[in-house]
C-alpha cells in the first residue's frame, strides 16, 4: 500500500490524470510512476483497475507514458453487439450440460468508445449457468497473450489486491471517516495507512509456516495486541506484566528477538 486519498464517492472525472489537475487516486499514480522511472528507466508497468478508471484521459496517459493498462469496461449497446451470437450459443450449450455446470467462453475484438481517440482491443468473457448469461468487458493494451489468459490471469489477479483493501477497511477500520472536516479523515486514513504497515511487517516477522504468518489483521489485534497487562514504570525501562495463563507466551518471546527488524 503506497497512500490512501479521500476523494468524493463519484467517478474521477478524466482531468484527474493530468500532474496538475484535481487531487485523484490516478494523480498519486502518475507521480508514482515518475519516481519509479527516475531509477528504472525500462522497467515494464502494467496499469490495471475496474470500469471506474476507464476513461479517455487514463487511456491517452497509459500511452503517453508508456504503460500496459488491463481495464475493465462498461458494457454498452455498441460492444454488445459483437457477442450477441457468442451469448446465445453459450446459453445452449450450458442448458445442455446436466449438473448446473456453468460455461465461460471468450471473444477478441477491437472497439471504441466515440469519446477514446482510437479502437482498442476489447476482450468479453461470456459465462452462462443455471443463473442466466453474464457478460464481463476489458480493454488491454496487450496483443500476445489470448483473452482468456488476459482476463483470468491478469486482469482477476487484481482480486487479491482488493482482499488487501479490504483488509484494511474491516480489520483496522480505515473507513471511520467522521470528522467534520476532509482534512481531518484525510489524516485518519494517513494513520491507518501507517497501521497497514505496522501490521503487515508483524505478520511477516512470524515463523514461515506457523497459522500466524497467513492470520488475519485482527486476529493479530486481538491475540497479540488487545491484551490485559500490569504496567511498571521503572527508570529505565517499562515493563509489561502479562498473566501467566496468557496463551502463546512463546510467541512473544520469538517477536521479541526479531523486533528489531521490524521495518515501516
Amino acid at each position: 500500500m503506497i497512500a490512501a486519498v479521500l476523494r468524493p464517492a463519484s467517478r474521477p472525472s478524466g482531468k484527474q490524470v493530468e500532474p496538475r489537475g484535481s487531487p485523484g487516486i490516478v494523480r498519486w499514480l502518475h507521480r508514482l510512476i515518475t519516481a519509479i522511472r527516475a531509477n528504472w528507466p525500462r522497467v515494464e508497468i502494467m496499469l490495471r483497475a475496474d470500469s471506474h478508471y476507464c476513461t479517455p484521459e487514463v487511456l491517452r496517459f497509459c500511452r503517453s507514458r508508456k504503460l500496459h493498462h488491463t481495464l475493465g469496461v462498461a458494457p454498452t449497446s455498441t460492444l454488445r453487439k459483437h457477442i450477441l451470437g457468442l451469448e446465445q450459443s453459450t446459453a445452449a450449450r450450458a442448458a445442455a450440460v446436466k449438473g448446473g455446470t456453468k460455461l465461460r467462453r471468450f471473444k477478441g475484438f477491437y472497439d471504441g468508445a466515440a469519446s477514446w481517440d482510437r479502437v482498442e482491443r476489447i476482450i468479453a468473457r461470456v459465462e452462462a449457468g443455471p443463473q442466466g448469461t453474464d457478460t464481463r468487458f476489458i480493454v488491454t493494451s496487450l496483443s500476445g497473450p489470448s483473452g482468456r489468459t488476459v482476463y483470468q490471469d491478469i486482469y482477476c489477479a487484481r482480486g487479491q489486491a482488493e482482499n488487501h483493501v479490504k483488509a484494511w477497511k474491516t480489520h483496522l477500520a480505515a473507513d471511520r471517516t467522521s470528522c467534520c472536516r476532509a482534512s481531518a479523515n484525510q489524516m485518519r486514513l494517513f494513520l491507518h495507512v501507517g497501521a497497514y504497515w505496522l501490521m503487515w511487517n508483524l505478520r511477516r516477522l512470524m515463523p514461515r509456516r506457523s497459522q500466524w504468518r497467513v492470520a488475519q489483521f485482527d486476529t493479530l489485534r486481538i491475540r497479540l495486541i488487545k491484551l490485559a497487562v500490569r504496567i511498571e514504570v521503572l527508570k529505565t525501562q517499562v515493563r509489561l506484566h502479562l498473566p501467566r495463563a496468557t496463551p502463546d507466551q512463546a510467541l512473544f518471546a520469538l517477536l521479541l528477538t526479531r523486533m528489531p527488524r521490524l521495518s515501516i
